[in-house]
């Protein structure tokens, strides 16, 4: 099953007006779209946070083998 031909396509078309009507196909692509867009912010917004959180990981064993030598330390 490959890609569908013209003639499919068009068929798929026929339905989706009958089943939707005419008047509300661009509302509905015009809601996908803003879906999208909004999908699209939130994810710029969310890199700098998922940066922030990987550098503070990244940061952190090398703050508990400080915390373990300074322990050792104290007890000898």
């Amino acid at each position: 099953m490959g890609m569908p031909s013209m003639p499919e396509l068009l068929i798929i078309l026929a339905i989706v007006v009958l089943l939707f009507g005419a008047k509300k196909i661009p509302d509905l692509a015009k809601g996908i779209g803003k879906g999208i867009k909004s999908f699209k912010s939130e994810m710029k917004e969310d890199e700098p946070e998922v940066k922030k959180a990987e550098s503070e990981k990244i940061e952190e064993p090398k703050t508990a083998t400080t915390t373990e030598t300074t322990s050792e330390t104290k007890t000898a």
